[in-house]
C-alpha cells in the first residue's frame, strides 16, 4: 500500500533521468546559454524576474484586470527568455512532480479547448490559463532561492495590510454597497460588508485568507521583536478586515486555514514537547479554537446571523440562487462528462443560458471544482485533485526534512499549505478563485511548496521505506 501511496503522489518519479533523455528538453533549455553568458543584463536575470513578480503582487488589488494580464505576458515572456538561456545540465531542479501534473492539466485544457462546441471562445481562456500557468513556473524559480522567497511574501503581506487598513477604514466610516450582497429581507440587509480596493467583499476576503495565514507563521519565522510584533498587527488588521467582509466563504476558508496553520505548528514543534502535550496539545488547540467560535455564534448577533444562513438552504437568496446555479452545472457536466465545454468564463457564458433556470443568470459555476468539471470534464477534474494530493504530500515530505534541521524556512511551508486548504475550503461555495487578484495569489502558493521540492531516492531493495531526500 505504502508503494502504490509512492507511486500515486510520484515520490521517487526520476524527472532528472527522464529530463536529460528528453528532446524538447535538450533542445531547447540552453539554446541561448552562450548569448545569456555575454549578455550583461542577463546576469541580473533573477533580479528582473522577482522585479516583474514584485510589480504583478505590487499592483493586483488596485488595477484593472487588463493591466495585470499586461504584466503575467510580461512575466511570461522573461521566464521563457530564462528558460532558453539555461543550463541543460543544471544541478538546480527546476522541475517537479507539481510541474508535470500543472502541465498534464494544461493538457488536457487543449484537448477541452480542441473539442469544445465554443471553440473561439474557449481558446482565449486557453490562452489566459496558460498564462497563469507559466506564472506558477516564474514563482517556482524564483522561490528556491531564501531570500527572494521572504521578498516576495513580505511584499504580499504589506500590500495586504494595505489593503486591509482601507477596508477598515471603510466599516468605521461607512462604504456604499455597489451589489447587492445580502439577502434584502434578512437582519443584516443594512450591515456594511467592507470590499477595500477590490470592489467585492467575496473577492477580498478570499485575497485575504493568504495574508492572514502568512502573517501568522510570520511571527515565528521573522526572528527580531519589531518583525514580530509587525507579524501580530498585521495577523490582527487582516483577520479582522477578512472577517468583516461577512462573506461566509471567506469565514469558512479563515476557519480552514487558521485550523491547519494550528495542526501544522504544533506539529513541528511536537518532537520538543513533552509527552502530554505532544498528546493533547493539539486537541486541546483545536477545541479552543472550535470554542471560540461557538461562543462568537451564541454572543455576536451578527456573526450568528450569518452563519445560520449558511444552513438555511433555499430560504436565504444567495444559497437559492448557488442552488439554482448548480442545477443547471450538473446538467452540464452529465452532458458533455468527459472533456467539458472549455475552458473560461467566455466559454461558460456562452453554454450555461442553454441550461439555465429563469432569473438566474450566471457568469461562473460559484464552485471551483465544479468549474473545472463543466471547463474540462471529469478528466480535467481528477487531473486536479491529482495536483492537491501530490502537492500536500510534497509539503508534508519536505516539512519533515525541514523539521529535522530546524530550518524557519518551514514555517513558510506551513503557511502555504494552510493558505491552499483555506482557499481550496473558499473555493467551494465561490469562483472568485478565478479572478486575477486570487487567481496569482494561489498560483504563488503552490509554486511556493514546489520551490521546496528536492528530489528523494529509493532505498534499495526496500520498495516500502520511508522517503530519502537528498
Amino acid at each position: 500500500m505504502n508503494l502504490v501511496w509512492q507511486r500515486f503522489t510520484l515520490s521517487y518519479l526520476p524527472l532528472k533521468q527522464y529530463l536529460a533523455t528528453s528532446f524538447l528538453h535538450r533542445f531547447f533549455v540552453g539554446l541561448l546559454h552562450s548569448w545569456r553568458q555575454s549578455s550583461i543584463l542577463m546576469q541580473w536575470g533573477d533580479a528582473i524576474a522577482v522585479a516583474l513578480l514584485s510589480l504583478v503582487y505590487a499592483l493586483a488589488p488596485f488595477v484593472s484586470s487588463g493591466l495585470v494580464g499586461v504584466l503575467l505576458v510580461a512575466c511570461v515572456g522573461f521566464w521563457l527568455l530564462l528558460t532558453l538561456s539555461d543550463e541543460s545540465t543544471s544541478a538546480i531542479p527546476l522541475f517537479t512532480p507539481i510541474h508535470l501534473l500543472v502541465l498534464l492539466y494544461w493538457g488536457i485544457a487543449v484537448v477541452s479547448t480542441a473539442l469544445s462546441p465554443v471553440k473561439q471562445a474557449a481558446f482565449k481562456d486557453l490562452v489566459v490559463l496558460t498564462l497563469y500557468l507559466l506564472l506558477f513556473a516564474l514563482c517556482a524559480r524564483v522561490l528556491r532561492s531564501p531570500r527572494l522567497r521572504s521578498w516576495i511574501i513580505t511584499l504580499y503581506l504589506h500590500v495586504a495590510l494595505i489593503v486591509s487598513v482601507y477596508g477598515l477604514r471603510q466599516w468605521f466610516f461607512g462604504a456604499t454597497a455597489l451589489a447587492t450582497w445580502v439577502d434584502p429581507l434578512s437582519p443584516l440587509a443594512k450591515t456594511t460588508r467592507v470590499y477595500s480596493y477590490l470592489g467585492n467583499p467575496n473577492l477580498l476576503a478570499g485575497y485575504l485568507v493568504p495574508a492572514v495565514v502568512l502573517s501568522l507563521v510570520a511571527i515565528f519565522a521573522w526572528q527580531s521583536p519589531l518583525k514580530k510584533a509587525l507579524a501580530l498587527t498585521m495577523l490582527i488588521v487582516n483577520a479582522a478586515c477578512l472577517v468583516l467582509t461577512f462573506s461566509r466563504g471567506g469565514w469558512i476558508a479563515l476557519v480552514v486555514g487558521i485550523l491547519t496553520a494550528i495542526a501544522l505548528l504544533i506539529y513541528w514543534w511536537s518532537v520538543q514537547l513533552p509527552t502530554f502535550w505532544r498528546t493533547w496539545l493539539l486537541p486541546i488547540a483545536l477545541g479552543g479554537m472550535i470554542g471560540l467560535l461557538v461562543l462568537a455564534v451564541i454572543f455576536i448577533e451578527p456573526v450568528r446571523l450569518r452563519v445560520l444562513s449558511i444552513f438555511a438552504n433555499r430560504s436565504d437568496s444567495s444559497n437559492n440562487f448557488r442552488l439554482n446555479v448548480w442545477d443547471a452545472v450538473f446538467e452540464m457536466i452529465r452532458d458533455r462528462p468527459i472533456i467539458g465545454i472549455g475552458p473560461g468564463h467566455n466559454a461558460f457564458n456562452q453554454i450555461y443560458p442553454l441550461y439555465q433556470r429563469p432569473r438566474y443568470t450566471a457568469l461562473s459555476a460559484y464552485s471551483v471544482f465544479l468549474e473545472i468539471a463543466v471547463e474540462t470534464g471529469l478528466l480535467g477534474l481528477a487531473c486536479f485533485l491529482w495536483l492537491i494530493v501530490v502537492t500536500f504530500n510534497n509539503a508534508f515530505v519536505q516539512m519533515q526534512r525541514l523539521r529535522q534541521s530546524r530550518s524557519v524556512e518551514g514555517f513558510w511551508l506551513i503557511g502555504a499549505v494552510a493558505a491552499v486548504a483555506g482557499m481550496l475550503a473558499h473555493g467551494t461555495v465561490d469562483t472568485i478563485w478565478f479572478r486575477p487578484e486570487v487567481n496569482s495569489l494561489w498560483w504563488l502558493m503552490i509554486a511556493l511548496i514546489a520551490s521546496y521540492w528536492t528530489p528523494m531516492i529509493q532505498p534499495v531493495n526496500s520498495p516500502t521505506s520511508e522517503p530519502i531526500v537528498n
